[in-house]
C-alpha cells in the first residue's frame, strides 16, 4: 500500500512532509522548519509521529526538531556525515542505507552539492522522492558548501529515478524559478505551459510541490544541462555538462 502524503506549509516558503502508512498507523515527517503546523497536523489526522527524516542541516530545516521530538517521542535520523551540525540523532545514515515508515522501505540517496552532507529519501513503491534543497521545483539549491561538480553528479542520480516519482522539495521556489528558465528557453512549448501552470496554481494558493520528475526532467533547466538546446541557449555547445550547469546556476544566482 502506497504511502500516504501530506504537505505542510511552514515558515514563510518551507515544506514539510507527513508520510504515513495505513496499515501499521506509523508516520514520519521529512524536515522540521517549525513544529507547530506539523503538530497541528498530525492532530487533525489523529496520527502519532514516530520518526523524524533530515535531508540536511540548514535551520529552516531542522529548527522545530526539539519541540517536535519533546511533544511525540519521534526519533530523529539524518546523515552520518552531518551529525556535528544537526540535533542529536538516533540514527546516522549514508549512501544506500535503508529506511521504514510501517511497512514501506526507503533507500538514502547522496545528494551534496547546497550542502556536503545532504542527502534525499526514495521510497519506490509511493512513487516518492524527498529531496529538501538538491533538486527543487523547476530549480536547485544554490551551492553553499559544495561544487557545480557535485551537485551536477547529485541532479543526475535524482534525474534517474523513474519519471512518475514525484518530488518533494522543500521551498516555495518554484514561480521565481520559472521565470528564470523562460529566460533560457522562452520559445519552449513544455516551459510556457509549465510556466502557465505555476503562475495560476498560486495565484490560487495551490502548493506547486510536490512535483512530478517528468516534468522536471523536461522543463527544469538544471536537469537540463546535458541537452543539445540548452547548451546553445547559453552560448556553450561544445561545453561540458558540469560547466553548463554551473553556468546557469551562476545567472540564477544572479537573476
Amino acid at each position: 500500500m502506497p504511502l500516504e502524503l501530506v504537505t505542510v506549509p511552514c515558515l514563510s516558503d518551507n515544506y514539510a512532509f507527513l508520510v504515513h502508512d495505513a496499515g501499521t498507523g506509523e508516520t514520519s515527517v521529512v524536515d522540521v522548519p517549525e513544529a507547530g503546523p506539523i503538530l497541528k497536523a498530525l492532530e487533525e489526522r489523529g496520527w502519532h509521529l514516530s520518526q523524524i527524516l533530515l535531508t540536511h542541516h540548514h535551520s529552516d530545516h531542522v529548527a522545530g526538531v526539539e519541540e517536535l521530538r519533546a511533544a511525540t517521542g519521534a526519533r530523529v535520523a539524518g546523515a552520518a556525515a552531518d551529525a556535528h551540525r544537526l540535533p542529536p540523532l538516533d540514527l546516522e545514515l549514508a549512501e544506500g542505507d535503508p529506511v521504514q515508515v510501517g511497512a514501506s522501505e526507503g533507500r538514502v540517496i547522496d545528494v551534496p552539492g547546497h550542502t556536503v552532507g545532504h542527502i534525499a529519501f526514495h521510497f519506490p513503491d509511493s512513487a516518492l522522492a524527498f529531496t529538501g534543497d538538491s533538486l527543487m521545483a523547476m530549480g536547485c539549491g544554490r551551492l553553499f558548501e559544495g561544487t557545480a561538480e557535485a551537485m551536477w553528479q547529485s541532479l543526475r542520480k535524482l534525474s534517474a529515478l523513474p519519471p512518475e516519482t514525484m518530488i518533494c522539495s522543500g521551498h516555495e521556489y518554484a514561480a521565481s524559478n520559472a521565470r528564470f528558465a523562460a529566460t533560457l528557453e522562452p520559445d519552449s512549448p513544455m516551459l510556457i505551459f509549465r510556466v502557465g501552470s505555476i503562475a495560476a496554481a498560486r495565484k490560487e494558493g495551490r502548493p506547486t510541490v510536490p512535483s512530478h520528475l517528468s516534468d522536471e526532467i523536461a522543463t527544469n533547466p538544471f536537469l537540463r544541462a546535458g541537452e543539445a538546446s540548452l547548451k546553445a541557449a547559453v552560448g556553450m555547445v561544445d561545453a561540458e555538462d558540469a560547466e553548463v550547469f554551473a553556468e546557469i546556476r551562476r545567472r540564477k544566482d544572479k537573476f
